[in-house]
């Protein structure tokens, strides 16, 4: 039986193999309020009475993107790269380890095409705040501020968010095949 797509074999596959160098990632993070720490999101430090518990900084938003690059290019996940039991992981700027995930997408041969993050959470306000985290994830991330978005939304007062228990962030990367070099 002909097909009658007007598609011929070869031209499929070119366009198969094309696409495949495109790769999309989405990464998902939460953390609970906690007392007496910083808040920091999107590696920016944000006068808040209280801050987000975690292991490292507590950045969802940074947290979120860190999983979106490394479910794109194919790797394990934050967890996986920096464990909540290894010490040397405590305290640590969730920016250093946006680019030391960075290094290792690159590793894997791939680089950031554009990505896009919301936080959500009912408080606190980001829009005085997201110009100054575009351009810190960005600089992590050695691209363009405009390769990377951030939002963010509520959940009109549901759920843990809503109740202001924490914050929640998702993220999603657009990678592509690093070109060989000339």
């Amino acid at each position: 039986m002909q097909r009658t797509s007007g598609w011929s074999r070869s031209r499929r596959s070119r366009e198969r193999c094309r696409l495949s160098e495109l790769r999309v990632g989405i990464g998902v993070d939460a953390h609970a309020f906690a007392a007496g720490i910083p808040l920091v999101l999107g590696g920016v430090a944000i006068e808040h009475p209280r801050g987000l518990a975690g292991h490292s900084d507590g950045d969802v938003l940074t947290h979120a993107l860190i999983d979106a690059l490394l479910g794109a290019a194919g790797l394990e996940d934050i967890g996986s790269l920096f464990p909540s039991h290894e010490e040397r992981w405590r305290g640590v700027s969730s920016l250093d380890l946006l680019a030391r995930a960075d290094a290792e997408v690159r590793g894997a041969g791939y680089e950031l095409v554009n990505a896009d993050c919301v936080l959500i959470g009912e408080e606190p306000r980001l829009a005085p705040h997201r110009g100054a985290m575009r351009e810190a994830l960005a600089s992590a991330l050695g691209v363009s501020p405009g390769l990377v978005a951030v939002r963010a939304t509520t959940t009109d007062a549901l759920g843990f968010t809503g109740r202001r228990e924490g914050l929640a962030a998702q993220a999603v990367a657009l990678l592509a095949r690093l070109k060989p070099a000339a």
